[in-house]
């Protein structure tokens, strides 16, 4: 749901007078026995793009909703495009554009009609509000289909058109919520290239996903999110070099206690074991031969293995070294981040 309000739209020296598009501290929020966040810290500057990481459940929504004043936090306090979230909530939505997880257009109507729609809510004139649309429908390869009902459209021209929405007033702050979830390839790089584009043009971004590739490939910071908490931030590069170099991923053909210690005497830090027992990782120095090497250590204590790799640091790896588990496992219930569903989740309407 798109908030629409009338205050005007900070001028182009306000928005100069700070660095910082978006700014959080100490963000918490709770759903009953559920810590949604336990105190997040955010700082995004002006034309850059955020990526926040992190598994199902790790707070990455609430922390949207409450930026984008869809929900009051329970501490800390937050600004968007200079202005505080909650006390200045109209101002807010004034400066914000958003794409949630799930498409909010009317299925009934064509793409234009959409946008068109749109534009006529936020106060654009009706001419203004179909030049604009004509406008993004080209920006988004969607001239073709603009006069189409929106459902005979594909999950790929659905997610742009829903984009192409959020940025129908020019929002100088974008806020992206899993922009490309169920997206094939082709249509998830293509999505890829217009955040780029908006990023050149100047938009502040905050892109959360749970695809390890999309933040290495498109933010200039990363926040990794877990539990409600930000347990590191950086640069891909800057993560990456926190779990040192090379790193040994063994997959075994069934969980065995004896891996641990066979694998010891050829790493160069501690051997971390997944959740199901199956896929151990550990710094190493890498060398010709270290593979084999490995392989035949473990063929000697009796243990089966069905891959041996090694490979330079991902973002995957650092999420490993970082939790303990790999990013396809949500985030635990309880007091540990999970978020409730959409059904449990108030809207802060001031």
């Amino acid at each position: 749901m798109r908030q629409v309000s009338n205050p005007p739209r900070r001028t182009g020296s306000e928005l100069m007078a700070s660095d910082s598009m978006i700014q959080a501290e100490g963000l918490k929020k709770r759903y009953g026995e559920t810590v949604a966040l336990a105190g997040i810290d955010l700082d995004v500057p002006a034309g850059a793009i955020l990526g926040m990481l992190g598994p199902n459940g790790a707070g990455k929504t609430t922390a949207v909703r409450i930026l984008t004043t869809l929900a009051l936090p329970d501490g800390g306090h937050a600004r968007v495009a200079g202005f505080d979230v909650v006390t200045e909530a109209p101002q807010v939505r004034r400066n914000i554009g958003v794409t949630a997880q799930n498409a909010t257009l009317d299925e009934m109507l064509t793409g234009r009609q959409n946008l068109v729609m749109i534009g006529r809510l936020s106060g654009l004139h009706r001419a203004d509000a179909r030049n604009r649309a004509l406008s993004l429908l080209e920006q988004f390869d969607l001239a073709d289909a603009g006069d189409r009902v929106l459902k005979g459209y594909s999950g790929g021209m659905r997610r742009r058109l829903d984009l192409a929405a959020g940025l129908v007033t020019h929002p100088p702050v974008l806020f992206l919520d899993e922009p490309t979830t169920g997206l094939d390839p082709t249509s998830r790089v293509r999505m890829w290239g217009v955040i780029r584009e908006l990023a050149a043009d100047g938009v502040t971004l905050l892109l959360t996903t749970q695809y390890l590739d999309e933040a290495d490939e498109l933010a200039d910071r990363i926040v990794v999110v877990d539990h409600g908490r930000v347990i590191a931030a950086g640069t891909a590069p800057e993560l990456k070099t926190k779990i040192g170099g090379a790193r040994l991923e063994v997959t075994l053909n069934a969980p065995d206690p004896a891996a641990v210690g066979a694998l010891e005497p050829y790493v160069d830090g501690a051997v971390q074991v997944s959740h199901d027992g199956r896929r151990l990782r550990a710094p190493v120095r890498s060398g010709d031969g270290l593979a084999t090497t490995i392989v035949r250590a473990l063929d000697e204590a009796g243990i089966t293995v069905d891959d041996v790799a090694l490979h330079q640091p991902s973002l995957d790896d650092v999420f490993f070294a970082l939790t303990g588990h790999p990013m396809s496992e949500p985030a635990s219930g309880g007091e540990d981040g999970a978020e409730p569903s959409d059904a449990e989740l108030e809207v802060a309407l001031p």
